[in-house]
């Protein structure tokens, strides 16, 4: 890895497909917790957390503790043709983590997109209904169920369609985009009563705080009312928490905020501490609906992943992980709501625990998305030394996913960037 950043852009570009995103064009050599340092020895704060895989932060010495001993045993003898113990461990231990009171059963898989498409698997052969209602605004993946169900065209399903069938997407209750939560759920049953009867519907999905759609957080009463909804129709209620899970917003999943169980669950992650795994986990009485070689996956299920992810489940009561959840929430938020008092481009600051967003709007008007001045924020940032992530239905929003390990020191060094950064790009932007 001795070539400069700009070189491996290069062969970046002639050897990777323009589909596939970067941020920034840096390539990262060393990461530590919240760290890193590039090719090129230059070292940046990250915000970015792998996109909300690292919690625990990059490298956590239990979590590569746990993967080496495991890479002395086995690495893949496949759960479905010689299983292993892990994995029944953690299926333990994740049945007894979910806020679900009756009893569990768990599927783990690799992506998150994988632990969506089984938990829709899973509604219908239980219900042997077929259609399914999203939100607008959620992501729940790129394969072609999951961007079925993802309710933002671009860039994730424009030109890549037709879709699976039997998919509706209802409005997510959003006050600051002028959605409240009576209108939301309005128009959900206006679903009902124009596009698809209640009892033809298996599930319906929700992410209780957007992820991808701009870090809107469902409130405990209108998820109340979905839950009552579900239970009066005979549907499953589904609950993606790949990102919002394992402590990010000071709860060990987000749907424990408003006090509701779901009937499914997907994870992934920050699951594993940054390897990739994902799980599914349900009610008993609906996961063993499945017929068997119905699910799974030749590495669905990887006893690295998996030895990650017990390491973790420890971290959480071991490092007090929703305690410092709530403690950088609450700081960060603070001083994002000072920036917002000198910069009239922060149109809102919000956040549950440490998932947390910063809306950038044009002179105060919330009706006008600024989405050049968010990417230029991203840029400016990265230059400076801070790794940051744009989100939103309008792309907007700066969304903030710190490692929850993250020193109080590196967390003010890199607002103190963001600071920086926010001012340069608000101060030197052509003016309209």
């Amino acid at each position: 890895m001795s070539q400069r950043n700009q070189e491996w852009q290069v062969r970046r570009e002639a050897a990777v497909t323009a589909g596939v995103g970067n941020s920034l064009p840096v390539y990262v050599a060393l990461a530590r917790n919240a760290e890193l340092w590039d090719v090129e020895g230059t070292r940046y704060i990250d915000f970015a957390s792998g996109i909300g895989a690292l919690n625990t932060g990059h490298n956590h010495p239990r979590v590569i503790q746990a993967v080496r001993a495991q890479l002395e045993t086995f690495t893949h003898p496949c759960f479905q043709v010689t299983p292993y113990g892990s994995y029944i461990e953690l299926a333990e231990k994740l049945n007894q983590l979910v806020p679900i009171a009756e009893p569990t059963q768990t599927l783990l898989m690799t992506t998150g997109a994988e632990a969506v498409e089984n938990a829709i698997k899973v509604a219908r052969i239980a219900t042997g209904r077929t259609a399914v209602i999203a939100f607008r605004g959620a992501f729940h993946g790129r394969t072609l169920l999951g961007m079925a169900l993802t309710g933002k065209v671009q860039p994730y399903k424009r030109g890549y369609g037709p879709f699976p069938g039997g998919i509706f997407h209802a409005p997510y209750p959003a006050a600051y985009l002028g959605v409240s939560d009576m209108q939301a759920f309005g128009a959900l049953q206006g679903i009902f009563a124009a596009d698809v009867s209640p009892e033809e519907v298996a599930a319906i999905i929700i992410e209780p705080v957007q992820g991808e759609g701009g870090f809107y957080a469902a409130s405990p009463a209108f998820l109340q009312q979905l839950r009552t909804l579900c239970n009066e129709h005979g549907i499953v209620l589904i609950v993606d928490e790949i990102q919002s899970g394992f402590c990010r917003t000071g709860k060990t999943f987000a749907v424990e905020h408003s006090g509701i169980e779901p009937d499914l669950i997907t994870l992934a992650k920050s699951l594993a501490g940054g390897f990739p795994l994902s799980a599914l986990v349900g009610k008993k009485v609906l996961m063993e609906k499945a017929q068997a070689g119905g699910l799974g996956g030749t590495y669905a299920g990887s006893p690295i992943g998996i030895a990650a992810a017990l390491a973790v489940t420890t971290l959480i009561e071991e490092e007090q992980l929703n305690q410092k959840a709530q403690a950088q929430g609450e700081y960060v938020t603070n001083r994002l709501q000072q920036f917002a008092g000198q910069f009239d481009c922060i149109g809102e600051v919000r956040g549950i625990g440490a998932m947390i967003a910063m809306e950038l709007i044009e002179q105060g008007d919330r009706q006008k998305p600024d989405k050049v001045l968010t990417q230029a924020l991203v840029q400016e940032a990265g230059k400076q030394g801070l790794i940051l992530l744009s989100c939103g239905v309008r792309g907007n929003v700066i969304r903030f996913l710190i490692p929850l390990t993250a020193s109080k020191e590196i967390v003010i060094e890199g607002l103190n960037i963001l600071y920086s950064a926010l001012h340069l790009v608000q101060n030197t932007r052509p003016a309209k």
